[in-house]
Formats: structure tokens, C-alpha cells, sequence
């Protein structure tokens, strides 16, 4: 797609909306019923990350979950897939870290990595979600296009959306 015609919007899943607006970045947008401190604290908890994060239609097992959530700070996930001997790692760098309504990391796992911002913006106790890749090039985008991946968006969301109600005010914050 030619970024001068414009952008390229898909509704994907329940109020998931995914939208090509350039070559190279790729936004989503999902809102949440739960407070911000929520919806960030399943982002940023390597226990809870595991609850939601690996989409089941995609076969992927979420093995183990490093995340050192602050600015500098790095994380790795590591998933088993029944079609390969080898698990895959998935790494990269938090860039910066603003509890409840900000996080920007890399995504490290290639040379056509992405580095990826999600936005938390909370009004009457909801939650919307807005997450942003931007890729190295066109190329790499049209990759990640073309490969499925972002098609996991909308149930990786069904799956936070679930684990939400489940955390009600429990979650420490900070």
C-alpha cells in the first residue's frame, strides 16, 4: 500500500480495529472494561502476561516470561510450538516506562524487529488501548503483514479482556 492513498483499516474480533497508517507503522486500538492500573499491571506482570498473551488457535505454549519493566530494563519470552524441536524466543528492551499510561519496548527477535508503544487511556473506568508498531521498513511490515501474526491482535484482546474481571482491585500498583 501506497502511505500517499491513505490508511488501511480492518475491524478484526470484538472492538479490535487494526490500521495500516503508513509503510512502516501499524496501529491497534481496543478498549477495555477495567481501569488503566489494570489493564497495564497484565501488561507489565510476567504471571499475567502468561494468562493472556500466547493466542491458543496459533498452537504456541507460553513457557516462561522475563519482563524487567522500567526504562532500560529487558524482557524475553519464550513459547514451544508442536511443529518445531526448538522453542522460540521473543526479546527486546523496554525504551521507556510510564506506570498506567505508557510503555515502548523493541522487539528484537530479527533485524525487522519493530518497536512497539502502547498508550493506556482511562475515562470512567475504562480502558482504551492503543498500540503502535513501528517497523524498520516497508518490507518488514509487509512481512509481518503477510505472515499472520497481527492477526492474533483481536484474541490475544478477547484473552486480556477475560483476565481483566479476575483481577478486580487485587493487583498492586507500583
Amino acid at each position: 500500500m501506497d502511505a500517499r492513498q491513505g490508511s488501511e483499516t480492518t475491524e478484526m474480533g470484538k472492538n479490535t480495529t487494526v490500521e495500516r497508517q503508513s509503510d512502516r507503522e501499524l496501529v491497534v486500538t481496543r478498549s477495555f472494561d477495567g481501569p488503566a492500573r489494570l489493564v497495564f499491571e497484565a501488561w507489565t506482570r510476567p504471571e499475567l502476561l502468561m494468562r493472556w498473551w500466547a493466542p491458543k488457535s496459533f498452537g504456541i505454549t507460553f513457557l516462561s516470561c522475563e519482563a524487567d519493566v522500567r526504562t532500560g530494563g529487558t524482557y524475553r519470552f519464550v513459547f514451544a510450538h508442536p511443529q518445531t524441536d526448538q522453542p522460540m524466543a521473543f526479546f527486546g528492551r523496554y525504551l521507556e516506562v510510564e506506570p498506567n499510561r505508557r510503555l515502548v519496548w523493541t522487539n528484537e527477535e530479527s533485524e525487522q524487529g519493530s518497536v512497539t508503544t502502547v498508550t493506556f487511556e482511562e475515562t470512567d473506568g475504562r480502558t482504551l488501548l492503543i498500540l503502535r508498531d513501528l517497523y524498520p521498513s516497508k518490507e518488514a511490515l509487509d512481512e509481518a503483514m503477510a505472515s499472520g501474526s497481527i492477526g492474533a491482535f483481536p484474541e490475544q484482546f478477547d484473552a486480556l479482556d477475560e483476565l481483566l474481571p479476575s483481577l478486580g482491585g487485587a493487583v498492586a500498583t507500583g
